[in-house]
């Protein structure tokens, strides 16, 4: 074969290679989108439905279709930004992102599902949440597996390095028809496994593992992290009256404000902040307050023209 020849086939050879790529690439795009589409309508019914089975049917057909969708080549790279009803957050180092709902259960509980996808550039690798809560009796003490989750839907992630380096998480954890709760949590790795929970919260003479608020449903609760600052920043919850001290669900802001600040790799409760010296953290992103799917649907429903 003369050399005009073997690089003639060579070039050809390329262009089939390079028109397979672009073919499989189209044909994964496609698929990814299709899977969205049946994801978005499902999400809406587990949302929206007023049948307590059709929402955990729904449920059902939504991992199951995530997980099949989750298997497509490199799929970490897809955001499913369509999917209104999961909460997608990556780490800021693109290590992993956490994709987490949650279900209303008949008497307005919540559970929560999820997984943790780790960014592999390749073949699926994921570790699925189980939602514990109801068996944690010590979730601030705790530290748990992905088998026994402190369930949450969550919205922000932030990296703190160090020795042993973990990701601070804040997630809203509707509770009962009569408390909301959010939580701020830590997920760090074991052998490439996720490990939640870890020591490094100290406030109030105490160290914990987690950070669990809890506040009366009707209201709202500001938890931000305010990276400028390197500070957590929430709402003081208190009671309303004496006789409630003791009852969470009666619990909201009381205009004053409470944080964690960062230093040396842990975090320490400082009370009663000076919120003209912390920065708005429009920075940070939308982390200041994670929306419900099932109010945001009412809003959007709100805005739609009326029909006569």
């Amino acid at each position: 074969m003369t050399k005009k020849a073997f690089l003639t086939i060579f070039s050809i050879l390329l262009c089939m290679q390079a028109f397979a790529q672009y073919y499989d690439e189209g044909t994964r795009i496609k698929k990814l989108n299709e899977y969205q589409d049946s994801l978005t309508r499902l999400g809406k019914k587990i949302v929206n439905d007023e049948n307590d089975m059709e929402r955990k049917n729904a449920n059902y057909q939504f991992i199951k279709t995530l997980v099949q969708a989750l298997k497509i080549n490199n799929s970490f790279l897809f955001p499913f930004d369509s999917v209104k009803s999961i909460s997608i957050v990556n780490s800021p180092d693109n290590r992993f992102r956490i994709l987490s709902w949650h279900v209303t259960n008949l008497d307005g509980s919540y559970r929560f599902y999820g997984t943790v996808q780790i960014n592999t550039g390749g073949a699926l690798k994921m570790f699925p949440l189980e939602d514990y809560s109801p068996l944690l009796k010590n979730p601030e003490d705790s530290v748990t597996d992905n088998h026994k989750w402190y369930g949450a839907q969550y919205y922000k992630i932030m990296p703190v390095y160090g020795p042993k380096p973990y990701y601070v998480l804040l997630g809203w954890k509707g509770n009962t028809v009569k408390s909301t709760k959010k939580v701020i949590d830590v997920i760090s790795f074991n052998n490439g496994a996720p490990q939640f929970g870890m020591p490094v919260f100290n406030g109030n003479g105490k160290t914990r593992n987690r950070v669990v608020f809890e506040y009366a449903r009707q209201v709202s609760m500001l938890l931000r992290f305010v990276p400028e600052q390197n500070i957590i920043v929430f709402d003081h919850l208190s009671a309303p009256d004496g006789r409630s001290k003791d009852k969470p669900e009666t619990f909201g802001p009381d205009l004053s404000y409470d944080g964690y600040k960062l230093k040396e790799g842990r975090w320490t409760y400082v009370e009663d902040l000076d919120m003209r010296n912390i920065t708005d953290g429009t920075s940070a992103g939308t982390d200041s307050q994670y929306i419900d799917p099932k109010k945001q649907a009412a809003k959007d429903r709100a805005l739609l023209p009326v029909r006569h």
